[in-house]
């Protein structure tokens, strides 16, 4: 593969409702996508949204203010939203078929949350054989199950993802290798 062709950026699921909760990492998250927004950008390469719908009655219902994609990385006119139920960005929305329309075969996933959409959305790139680069600073994710918000990022980060399905490198050098 040609250096940065087809690199196409992923932002999962870094809307209003979760960034307002202050999930951990959540400077870092912030400027590590608004790094890659502005990189891939200028080189004019593709940046494609995902939003997780949970549901009726909840703060990420389909409408719902909460629901949008966070106003600190918000989409320009023009770049593809898409809306998901399920973990993986993939599952019933329409993206793998977008994606492949564009001809990806790099995705950069940066977002929200480690251990659920992003985890399972970097795994189903793996296997539709993108490769896959993930910013360091650029997932965050909450406490959960008696374990830290920084204990889970990081044990994904260096034990599920690095070497396995993905590449984690700082955001710089992620947008100096995907883009031209």
């Amino acid at each position: 593969m040609d250096k940065g062709s087809g690199a196409a950026l992923l932002v999962v699921d870094v809307q209003q409702a979760l960034l307002d909760k202050g999930p951990w990492g959540k400077e870092q998250l912030v400027g590590s996508i608004a790094g890659l927004l502005g990189a891939f950008r200028a080189a004019g390469r593709p940046v494609v949204f995902v939003r997780h719908d949970d549901g009726p009655g909840t703060e990420l219902a389909f409408g719902a203010p909460g629901w949008q994609v966070a106003r600190e990385v918000a989409p320009l006119p023009g770049e593809r939203v898409f809306d998901k139920r399920f973990n993986s960005a993939f599952m019933g929305t329409g993206l793998g078929g977008h994606l492949e329309k564009l001809g990806a075969d790099t995705l950069v996933i940066a977002g929200m949350q480690t251990e659920y959409c992003i985890d399972a959305t970097i795994k189903s790139a793996f296997e539709r054989g993108y490769r896959v680069l993930v910013p360091a600073e650029g997932v965050a994710t909450f406490d959960n199950g008696g374990l830290a918000a920084g204990q889970i990022g990081r044990f994904f980060l260096e034990n599920i993802w690095q070497g396995r399905y993905a590449q984690v490198l700082p955001w710089e050098k992620i947008a100096e290798e995907a883009l031209p």
